[in-house]
C-alpha cells in the first residue's frame, strides 16, 4: 500500500464513491430494460520498477442490453516516472516522484441512437498538485437536443465556480478531441481541463461538480434514446464511428499513454476500446 496524505485520501474516496453511484445508476437502467446485467469488478496491483508497492485500482465492467460495453475504473497509484516520461508531466521534470488517483469511464451503447460517452477526473501530485479531467459526448447519430442538454449541464457546473471555465474548457475539449489524420472531431464535445491548481478545496469542489453533472445528465440522455428503433444503416454508421474512436484513443489520448507509461493494468487502460468496430 502507498501512504496517502489527507488531500490524496479525500480525492481517492470521492472518486470511489462517484464510481459506486454511477454503476448503480447504469445497472438501474439495465433493469428498466429487463436486463439482469451488472458490473463485475477486478482489482489489480501495481509495482514500481524496483518492485516496491505502487498502488493499484479496480476495473468495473458491464455488458448489457443497453450498455453494450461500459467500463468504470478507479485507480490510485504512485512511484517514479521514467526520466524521459517525467519530462512530459507537469512538475515532474526535476523530481520524477508522482501520485495519481482518478476515475475513468467509457460507455459504448447497443442502440446507435444513444450517444457513447467518456468521463474522467483525476488528482495528480508531482512537485505540483492539480486536478484535471472532463466529459465529452460521442454520438454516432447526433441529436441537437442531446448535445445542447449535455453542454448546458456542464456549463452550469462551470458557472458555479468561474465564468471563464466553460468557454475555456469547452474550447479545450474541441481542440483536444480532434483526430488530425481524419480531420474530424471525435464527437460533439464537452469540457476538458488540466493542471487546475490553486487552493485544493476550490479545485476539488469543481472536480466534484463535474462528476455530479455527468451523473445527472448522461442517464437522462440514455433513457431518452434507448428505445429508439434503428436499422442496419444506423448500426453500420455506429460501427464505422467506433473505428474513429478507437483510433483517437490508441494514438492521441493522454490517459492511455499515462496508464501504459506508468505500469497500469492493460485491460483497465484499454477498456475504452469498443466491443466491435469496422473500417470500410
Amino acid at each position: 500500500m502507498i501512504e496517502l496524505d489527507d488531500q490524496q485520501q479525500a480525492a481517492r474516496m470521492w472518486f470511489e464513491s462517484l464510481r459506486d453511484r454511477i454503476c448503480a445508476e447504469f445497472e438501474a437502467i439495465e433493469r428498466k430494460a429487463g436486463s439482469e446485467a451488472a458490473f463485475g469488478y477486478t482489482s489489480w496491483d501495481r509495482l514500481d520498477p524496483d518492485g516496491s508497492p505502487g498502488g493499484g485500482g479496480v476495473r468495473g465492467l458491464m455488458k448489457g442490453e443497453v450498455f453494450e460495453k461500459v467500463g468504470v475504473n478507479v485507480s490510485t497509484v504512485g512511484g517514479r516516472f521514467s526520466p524521459e516520461f517525467a519530462k512530459t508531466i507537469h512538475g515532474a521534470g526535476e523530481d520524477p516522484s508522482f501520485f495519481a488517483t482518478g476515475i475513468s469511464l467509457v460507455a459504448h451503447m447497443a442502440n446507435p441512437h444513444v450517444p457513447a460517452v467518456h468521463m474522467n477526473t483525476r488528482f495528480l501530485v508531482t512537485t505540483r498538485r492539480w486536478f484535471g479531467g472532463g466529459a465529452d459526448l460521442n454520438p454516432p447519430l447526433p441529436y441537437e437536443e442531446d448535445t445542447a442538454d449535455f453542454h448546458a449541464r456542464l456549463r452550469a457546473a462551470c458557472a458555479a465556480h468561474d465564468p471563464t471555465f466553460y468557454p475555456r474548457f469547452s474550447k479545450w475539449a474541441e481542440d483536444y478531441f480532434f483526430i488530425p489524420h481524419r480531420g474530424v472531431h471525435r464527437g460533439v464535445g464537452g469540457i476538458f481541463y488540466d493542471h487546475l491548481e490553486g487552493p485544493f478545496e476550490a479545485s476539488f469542489a469543481f472536480t466534484r461538480d463535474v462528476g455530479e453533472a455527468f451523473l445527472d445528465v448522461f442517464p437522462k440522455l440514455v433513457r431518452r434514446r434507448m428505445n429508439t428503433p434503428y436499422g442496419d444503416a444506423d448500426k453500420a454508421r455506429q460501427l464505422e464511428w467506433r473505428g474513429r474512436y478507437a483510433e483517437f484513443n490508441l494514438i492521441y489520448d493522454r490517459g492511455t499513454l499515462f496508464g501504459l507509461k506508468t505500469g497500469g493494468n492493460v485491460d483497465a487502460i484499454l477498456m475504452s476500446l469498443p466491443p466491435l468496430a469496422t473500417w470500410s
